[in-house]
């Protein structure tokens, strides 16, 4: 499995993303934002950081980045995407995951461990497929982490099952004292409507080693190496035929 790690100007987690895929034992290459193809590659991430110092609103210029036509192409094949805090708000400001990310309730910078929560309802995909019914201690970092969306959106979200995880306490119950940024419904993560597409404001890459506090982040990644192995046999009978 070949991971593509787009860099931006102001990301900060792209050396963070290498690593975990790294420990995860798998290729990974750095891609540079004015790159404008991403072919030979399986999965892409799109890292933490300040892209173009979250000029105008975070993420609203990265998405004009010339490498973006190649994500939305990717995406639009099937391609499994993460974005991560940044990344997380450059999809959705390029219209690949649905809502927006805002100023943070209390209107300042959070920069902690939480726990967060796998929705049961979650539909399939490559990044949480594996994941176990339990909380996962990640950390964020993040000034512009409160998820939005208007009530009907939600409702759509809840429906085709595109929430993907929820901010929770150590028991894994969800309440708002477990949120931590204002989040709509104490969402963490959410998919597009494929599930291919998955945007996370905590860090599971700055969590794959014990040493660094928490190795729960690993599962995300052990998750995208597993539904690749499966998915290859479906892709090799598709190109046959």
């Amino acid at each position: 499995m070949r991971v593509g790690v787009i860099v931006f100007p102001g990301s900060n987690g792209d050396a963070d993303s290498y690593h975990a895929i790294k420990v995860l034992g798998e290729p990974v290459e750095y891609i540079w934002h004015t790159e404008r193809s991403v072919a030979g590659f399986d999965a892409l991430l799109l890292p933490g950081g300040f892209s173009y110092g979250d000029a105008l609103q975070a993420g609203a210029i990265a998405r004009f980045s010339p490498i973006m036509a190649a994500v939305r192409q990717f995406a639009a094949d099937g391609g499994p995407v993460l974005g991560i805090c940044n990344g997380f708000q450059v999809l959705t400001e390029a219209g690949l995951l649905p809502g927006a990310l805002r100023r943070n309730a209390a209107l300042r910078f959070q920069s902690r461990w939480l726990y967060v929560r796998p929705e049961p309802d979650a539909m399939a995909n490559p990044f949480t497929t594996h994941l176990q019914p339990q909380p996962y201690r990640l950390p964020i970092a993040n000034g512009e982490g409160s998820y939005y969306l208007d009530s009907d959106s939600l409702r759509q979200l809840e429906t085709h099952g595109q929430i993907v995880l929820r901010y929770c306490d150590a028991t894994g119950n969800v309440t708002e004292a477990a949120n931590p940024n204002g989040s709509i419904a104490n969402i963490a993560g959410v998919c597009n409507r494929m599930g291919n597409v998955v945007g996370l404001m905590p860090h599971p890459e700055r969590a794959v080693e014990t040493i660094a506090g928490s190795a729960d982040g690993l599962a995300f990644f052990e998750s995208l190496r597993d539904w690749h192995v499966s998915a290859a046999p479906r892709q090799a009978v598709a190109m046959e035929g």
